[in-house]
Order: C-alpha cells, then sequence, then structure tokens
C-alpha cells in the first residue's frame, strides 16, 4: 500500500520490515527493544483508548516528553483517532505554556516526569478545556498512559478507528508545532500528513539506508527535524533507539553502533573540542601523529582532488588516527546529518576525512523540515553549502536575496493567524524563509544570513552578523559571538570564549586559570582572543571589521532564556543583560 498518511508506516512496517527491535529505549540502566508487531499493537490499542475517551476529529492533545517510544506510541495513536498532537519541548515556560493550552484548546496531555507532571498541572488547572493529564513515568495521584492502552485492549474500536482513518485525507492537519521565536508568543505552525511525508519520502537520498540499520535519535522528537528524521527511519524500516539523555549520548552510541544520527552543529564542535583536548594531553610522537592527522584532515577536499599524494596520507592518518574517532561513535556510522544551524567547513572537512560523512541541511519548521541537504547521489555534497534542493521543492530568490520556496513541503498555515500566514506565504504561493542566500555551481543552496539580523550602522552600511559570527566560530579560542553594532559607527563583538580550549592553553603556556571571570581579565589571554578576531577581520570588508570586542564569562543558555531550543541567539535579551558592557564598547568611541 501507498503511504501518503503518516499512520500507514504501520501497516507497511508490519508488512515489509517486520522485526525485533522496531524502536528502543533504556529502562533501568537496560536496553528494551519493540518489536513490530508490539509497535503496532501498542499504537493500536491506545488509539482505542483514546477514542473511547470520546475524542473528536481534530480535538488538541499535547506531548511533553524526552525522546522515548511512548512519544512515538502517543503520536501515532493520536493521528489515527483523528486528533491532533500539540508535540511542546519540556523545558517549556509556563508563560509559554499557558499560552499554547489556550491557544490550541488542549483537551489531554502526555507528560513523561514527575516534574512535568506538577508543571502542567498547575498551567492546566487555569486552562479551562483540559480533561485531564497522562504520565510515561510512573507518578503518584497521576494517571498512567497505559489505563489507555488497557481499556483499549479490553474495549477495542478497531472499525470505528478504521472509519477515522478512512476518513483522513493526506492534506489533513496532523500536528500543530510552535515555534519559539526570538520574540513574542510563539506561533502555531500546522503541518498536514503529506507536509511531513513528502519531505520524509524526498530525504530518501540521505544515505544509502537499509533496514538493518540502527539511528540513535537523541534531539528532540518535538522539534520537526527529528521527528521527520524518525519517520523516515521507520518509513524505511530502520531501528530507532533513543538515547537516554543528551549527555549519555557518547556511551549509547558505544552500546548502539548505530549507522547514523541527526544533530546540530553545537554539538559536533563539542565533539571536536573533546578530541582535539584528548590529543593535546599526549606525549611526543604520539602527539605529533594526531595532530598531522588533523591538519591533514582539515585541508580535505572531495573526490580525490587532493591527489594521490594526499590520499596515501590520509590512509596512514585513517588507520592510525581516525579509525578511533569511529570507534568513539560506535565504530559503524555511515552518515551525521547536521543542521539547525551553520555547520563550520573546517568541521565537516576533519570528519568527512576521518570517514564521519556530515551532511548539512537547510529547512524549518514551517517545511517539514527540509528544503536543501548534501546527500550520498553522486557529487551531492559541497562543503560550506546546506546542499542540493530536495526533489519536488523549488527554491527561488526575491530581489533582496530571500530565500523562496514551494512544494509539497511547505505548511498549512500558521494556527489562528491569517495575518501571519498571509505575511509568510505570498498571494503565488512562495513562503518567504526570512533567510539569504545564493546558488553555488547552479546546484548547491548557501545560506548567507538571517534577513531579520541585518543591521546597518551609523554609517548606512549593513551588517551580516551571522556570516562574521560563523567566521569567529571557526576559531579554537572562541565558542559562541554575538556581532551588534545596529545605529553606531562600527560593528562589535561580545564573545564567550572556549574555557575548555582556554584551560589547556594557559595550561601549556604557564598562565593563571583560576575562574573564567578571571582569566577573561588577564591582558594576555584578550590580547590572544583579540588577535583571532583581527585574523577573520581581514578577510572582511572594512566597514565590517570587529572592534573592541568584549569577553563574557559564561555560555548563553536556553535555561536562561538567552538562546531558542533551536539554539538561536535572543538578540534582544543578551543586549538588554549586557547593557553596561555595549555601553562601554562604544560610550568610549572616539570614531
Amino acid at each position: 500500500m501507498a503511504v501518503t498518511r503518516i499512520f500507514d508506516i504501520i501497516p507497511q512496517l508490519l508488512e515489509k520490515y517486520n522485526k525485533p527491535n522496531a524502536i528502543a529505549a533504556k529502562e533501568n540502566g537496560k536496553w528494551v527493544e519493540y518489536s513490530t508487531q508490539q509497535f503496532a499493537d501498542t499504537v493500536n490499542n491506545l488509539s482505542y483508548g483514546l477514542y473511547n475517551l470520546g475524542i473528536n476529529r481534530e480535538d488538541k492533545i499535547a506531548i511533553i516528553a524526552n525522546n522515548r517510544p511512548e512519544w512515538t506510541f502517543a503520536d501515532y495513536a493520536i493521528q489515527q483517532s483523528g486528533a491532533v498532537s500539540v508535540p511542546i519541548y519540556p523545558t517549556i515556560s509556563e508563560n509559554d505554556l499557558n499560552f499554547i493550552f489556550s491557544d490550541a484548546n488542549i483537551k489531554y496531555v502526555f507528560v513523561s516526569t514527575a516534574e512535568l507532571y506538577t508543571k502542567v498541572k498547575t498551567v492546566a488547572a487555569k486552562a479551562t478545556g483540559v480533561k485531564d493529564i497522562y504520565t510515561f513515568n510512573k507518578v503518584d495521584g497521576a494517571r498512567h498512559w497505559t489505563e489507555l492502552v488497557k481499556d483499549g485492549k479490553q474495549n477495542p474500536r478497531a472499525k470505528e478507528i478504521e472509519t477515522v482513518k478512512n476518513s483522513i485525507t493526506p492534506n489533513d492537519l496532523f500536528s500543530i508545532l510552535y515555534t519559539s521565536g526570538t520574540t513574542g508568543n510563539p506561533k502555531g505552525v500546522m503541518l498536514s500528513h503529506n507536509n511531513l511525508i513528502s519531505n520524509s519520502i524526498a530525504c530518501k537520498v540521505l544515505a544509502p539506508f537499509e533496514p538493518s540499520w540502527k539511528a540513535l535519535s537523541f534531539l528532540p522528537l518535538n522539534h520537526v527535524y527529528e521527528r521527520m528524521l524518525n519517520t523516515l527511519y521507520l518509513y524505511l524500516g530502520v531501528s530507532v533507539y533513543y538515547a537516554e539523555s543528551i549527555d549519555a549520548v557518547g556511551e549509547n552510541l558505544k552500546e548502539i553502533k548505530p549507522q547514523i544520527f541527526v544533530t546540530v552543529p553545537r554539538l559536533l564542535e563539542k565533539v571536536y573540542d573533546r578530541i582535539i583536548a584528548k590529543g593535546a594531553e599526549q606525549k611526543g610522537i604520539k602527539k605529533m601523529l594526531f595532530f598531522w592527522a588533523v591538519n591533514l584532515g582539515l585541508r580535505f577536499e572531495l573526490n580525490g582532488a587532493n591527489g594521490w599524494w594526499y590520499g596515501l596520507q590520509l590512509k596512514i592518518a585513517n588507520k592510525l588516527i581516525f579509525s578511533k574517532w569511529r570507534e568513539a561513535l560506535g565504530g559503524n556510522i555511515v552518515a551525521v546529518a547536521s543542521g539547525g544551524a551553520a555547520l563550520q567547513p573546517r568541521l565537516a572537512r576533519v570528519f568527512n576525512a576521518a570517514g564521519i560523512v556530515c551532511l548539512e541541511g537547510y529547512g524549518l519548521t514551517e517545511t517539514s523540515p527540509v528544503i536543501a541537504v548534501n546527500n550520498f547521489l553522486p557529487n551531492s555534497i559541497r562543503f560550506g553549502t546546506v546542499g542540493t534542493v530536495i526533489e519536488h521543492v523549488t527554491v527561488s530568490f526575491a530581489e533582496d536575496g530571500e530565500i523562496l520556496v514551494k512544494g509539497p513541503n511547505v505548511m498549512l498555515g500558521y494556527y489562528n493567524r491569517p495575518d501571519a500566514t498571509a505575511e509568510a506565504i505570498d498571494k503565488d504561493g512562495w513562503f518567504h524563509t526570512g533567510d539569504i542566500g545564493v546558488m553555488v555551481e547552479n546546484r548547491f543552496l548557501k545560506i548567507t544570513d538571517r534577513k531579520k539580523e541585518i543591521f546597518k550602522t551609523s554609517g548606512g552600511k549593513y551588517i551580516a552578523p551571522v556570516m562574521i559570527e560563523n567566521k569567529l566560530k571557526e576559531s579554537p579560542f572562541i565558542e559562541q559571538v554575538m556581532v551588534i553594532g545596529e545605529n553606531q559607527k562600527f560593528p562589535s563583538a561580545l564573545i564567550v570564549p572556549s574555557f575548555a580550549y582556554l584551560k589547556e592553553y594557559c595550561r601549556l603556556h604557564n598562565i593563571e586559570f583560576t575562574s573564567n571571570e578571571q582569566v577573561i581579565k588577564n591582558p594576555e589571554i584578550k590580547a590572544r582572543i583579540i588577535q583571532e578576531v583581527e585574523t577573520i577581520n581581514k578577510s572582511l570588508a572594512h566597514y565590517e571589521t570587529i572592534k573592541r570586542p568584549e569577553l563574557l564569562p559564561r555560555e548563553w543558555t536556553i535555561d536562561k532564556n538567552e538562546m531558542t531550543p533551536k539554539l538561536s541567539l535572543k538578540r534582544k535579551i543578551i543586549m538588554t543583560a549586557n547593557k553596561e558592557l555595549i555601553d562601554k564598547i562604544y560610550g568610549s568611541s572616539g570614531e
């Protein structure tokens, strides 16, 4: 049968890929695998249980939980019962949660932990529409999700659910994803079955998938990026293993030995920094060989462009050094997909040289999400780009360079926001991404900046901060950076140094390091980081060069509301928090 709605994947799984480990997770320290049959039976029984609750078509049901099999069971059961799933970040603020419960008129909620249950119960008490909360963990005083499964098993509604499923078309709404923007209330992105299914099928070319593969899933499932990939995995019969947590990813990779996982550049940067730190701890010939291999990898070009002598050296580097990198990721990795932000080309080069194929892609929640991605088709990887535009999707450019998109992946619109929908999708059907880009070699899409973040100096020059920030972050000394200077005489930057790298640098150069606060005040360290900035300045136009950068003592985080869950900087909040420092940069300006 053709898969045109997401829940169609379940009968296909049973027919084509019936296996003992469709999905899995660690429970009480042991990996527990669910067979395809267990997966299908649980989803069906849960959908019968929801039907018995009196769920109506397009009722909204929220899922607020970490990645786990129960998340997927609930998602598919909600779809089959004709309701609409509303996945929400577990780290959401009570204020945003209150808005979503009210805006979407949430009827039921699935949560994972006791802590989330308490938080949701408080908010739900003020939301008149919420009828009940079900937990995935056992929580005192709360209803457990297995109550619904048990009820569905005892009172099966197979015929009724089949009737509901038959009434659902590919273009019907299946989920609302609230995007936490850098300003204002979240907007509910309405996605249809066809949005997600078309995107998943178009991404089959990402890697040479086999049903014997395992995928490790750890990015939040409530974000469309991981959710689409999970849909693709199940569509192709790939087994999905849910990581215990972000912190446990390294250990889980070694245990599961997956062929693929998807990530964000921030995590790849941390992996690379840890590898380099370990290499720096080596002594003598081992250390020399390690950095010889790294420097070789940083020069890597695709398709043998470096020549035979380089290729010979790379074989040696792979055997002696890079094989250990692959082993640290489980030893079976075929591909790593990276999205959500720009991947530094140097990281893409060194990982690809090491036989860890990093595939950078690009998209938005509103485009389900993939618009373009580097992939395994012949000559379809190019460093510094987000790859080729996927099948059935068309990209165009506005006069100002903004990327416009048409295709089956473009959302139905924003929930309860016809004004915002009309602003995002023009009368000709083009979705306006808000990103600026160009085509390279007429095939590869390259993102150059975020339209809303481009600002003008008092001299009337336009500054593209993201482009400059990405260049600065290529320095191992710089962890995070925000370029500032709107309506000022020159651009400057707030820089969060890589303190792990600085610690090692200070040790090697006999510089005291007692705390982050102390080290950023050290004139020698400040001068060294400014030297890094000056190196980047040489590649910028004169009006773009960074002057008088200031260092900050800690990383910006989601928890402190300085970054969105997608790790975009909340620029206004960061600027307000650092007003004194910014006044110092520009107040003392003699220019």
